[in-house]
């Protein structure tokens, strides 16, 4: 027990000088106007992940780095909110954003296809999904490994569609 309490205490401390270091940066940041740049037209998504979640960390800073505003909610277990919006669990990944006028958005998709969505509207859609979590998608970067993926189309009545291929990491941007 008192080699948990000690690893415990230093778990905290190592904490406490991480956040104070990014809590320092990011007000030089921001002091210093080198903060990413949106607009009051920028699209809107609140995404929702759960707290551990390292990769969804990562593809929330892919979305706001295209522009998009970003709120995040972190939640232990997001099976009701995703049955809720009508994902499919063959459709799920680790994170759901959901934009201002109800659209869904389920796992690593690349800003630009939520973009394009965004502005066609396509009818009877519910959103975009790219099912699991292929690797070389914005937040699964590694090295310079890249899987080839589809992006799929999620319609009302549960179905879906190819929306788009995405055969190499270039695509994606």
């Amino acid at each position: 027990m008192f080699i948990y309490q000690r690893f415990h205490k230093r778990l905290i401390l190592v904490s406490m000088v991480v956040f104070t270091i990014v809590l320092s940066y990011s007000i030089r940041v921001v002091a210093e106007g080198q903060g990413v740049s949106v607009s009051h037209n920028s699209p809107v998504l609140t995404v929702y992940k759960r707290p551990t979640c390292q990769c969804c960390g990562k593809w929330v800073s892919h979305i706001k780095e295209s522009g998009f505003q970003v709120e995040t909610i972190n939640r232990r277990d997001l099976s009701d909110l995703k049955i809720d919006r009508g994902i499919q669990q063959r459709y799920q990944s680790c994170h759901t954003a959901i934009s201002k006028n109800g659209y869904v958005f389920e796992g690593h998709i690349p800003a630009k296809f939520i973009q394009q969505f965004l502005q066609e509207k396509p009818k009877g859609a519910i959103g975009l999904s790219v099912p699991a979590m292929p690797v070389g998608t914005p937040g699964m970067e590694y090295r310079n490994k890249f899987m080839p993926y589809q992006v799929l189309l999620l319609k009302a009545d549960g179905s879906a569609e190819t929306y788009a291929r995405v055969n190499s990491q270039e695509e994606q941007y």
